[in-house]
């Protein structure tokens, strides 16, 4: 059905792509919550009552009346759990702060020893400022998620140590700590 579609759809869907397809489906689901019209009303009673004579009729057969359904076929029910699903993904961005909070937890237990304050004790030239990391080429999240998963030089690999979510906070940390001069 539609609402099934959408949500695999939106699962499938890149981080680019998504408040795209959030939007479609909080307008396509939006209609849940408007009321239903007099017509409609009288067509889902005279529907209902089609089922039940349909039942009486059966005699003793294990048969149910069809479910209300608006006039584009679907139910209020489905329609509504996707506005949720839309509405819980929209209120994602609050999650992004909180990985950013994260990726600083990450980074004072296993990277300030060395990298205190952006610095780097170990080679003094390849600090995490912006400046220093464009220089080197390591202004990327993914580089630095590379970096910080497989070591190089003289920093240790810690893709054994940390999950990859920590390892994307802590990435995300960084940049945004260049970005503000780690002040």
């Amino acid at each position: 059905n539609l609402e099934c579609t959408a949500a695999m759809l939106f699962i499938g869907t890149s981080n680019v792509l998504r408040p795209v397809v959030s939007a479609a489906l909080l307008i396509s689901c939006a209609s849940a919550f408007v009321p239903v019209s007099p017509v409609e009303q009288a067509m889902q009673r005279s529907s209902q009552l089609r089922a039940l004579a349909r039942t009486d009729a059966l005699e003793g057969e294990d048969a149910r009346p069809e479910p209300a359904r608006r006039s584009d076929g679907s139910t209020p029910f489905a329609l509504g759990l996707a506005l949720g699903l839309a509405l819980a993904v929209l209120g994602g961005r609050a999650a992004q702060a909180a990985d950013i909070e994260n990726g600083a937890a990450v980074f004072s237990a296993n990277c300030a020893a060395c990298h205190a304050g952006g610095n780097n004790a170990v080679q003094p030239d390849k600090k995490l400022k912006k400046e220093a990391l464009e220089q080197y080429g390591m202004y990327d999240v993914d580089r630095i998620k590379y970096q910080v998963t497989n070591g190089k030089n003289a920093m240790p690999a810690f893709g054994e140590r940390l999950g990859q979510n920590e390892i994307e906070d802590v990435a995300n940390y960084v940049i945004s700590q260049a970005n503000k001069g780690w002040a």
